[in-house]
């Protein structure tokens, strides 16, 4: 799938005739596409429609009406629309209180390259951190809340995925979790992967 243009944005009233139906839509798509991987890191699964609603939802809240603020917010976010081969993801760590930001977030600094996918056939496919990103927001002594990472598969590797199961990996010196892909997420992500997202 190609990536979003402007095209693709609705202006400010058009959008808020639909908001509703368009996020109630996103809201069932990201359900098959939000992991649970522990207690507290979750990763979702992003694709062209996923990536629509955050533009649209930016604009809206922050007014943002000109073509050129459209354009920025397009360059930020079309890294994370898939490509065929491609899966790319958005990771949360989902803290809730200061307590809490206070103490993991320094333990979890690096942990945007402890996470893999395990085929069946046991390989194991490191995620790649977004350039941009990793400049911007990874500091050696504390990490972020939110990171962007992908992964870029090959044919023989799509394959092993199709093929089932499929696990996401967490492997952290301060935190380990495994997420077994359910079959309706794994069938999702492989369209992402055969199509692009």
């Amino acid at each position: 799938m190609p990536k979003l243009t402007l095209d693709d944005i609705a202006d400010l009233r058009a959008y808020e005739r639909v908001r509703d139906e368009f996020r109630a839509s996103v809201i069932a798509l990201k359900r098959l596409r939000r992991i649970p991987l522990g207690e507290f890191v979750t990763l979702v699964f992003e694709n062209a429609e996923t990536i629509r609603f955050q533009i649209q939802e930016m604009a809206r809240a922050e007014k943002l009406l000109s073509d050129d603020a459209i354009e920025t917010e397009l360059r930020i976010y079309n890294p994370l629309v898939p490509e065929a081969g491609q899966l790319c993801a958005t990771l949360f760590i989902e803290l809730t209180s200061k307590d809490a930001l206070i103490e993991w977030l320094p333990k979890l600094v690096g942990i945007e390259r402890a996470v893999a996918l395990r085929l069946a056939d046991g390989s194991v496919l490191p995620a790649v951190v977004d350039e941009d990103h990793d400049a911007q927001l990874t500091r050696e002594e504390v990490t972020a809340s939110v990171h962007y990472v992908r992964w870029e598969l090959t044919s023989a590797q799509v394959d092993a995925f199709a093929a089932g199961p499929v696990a996401l990996v967490l492997d952290h010196p301060n935190l380990q979790a495994v997420t077994e892909l359910s079959a309706e997420t794994s069938a999702e992500l492989l369209r992402d992967l055969r199509d692009g997202g």
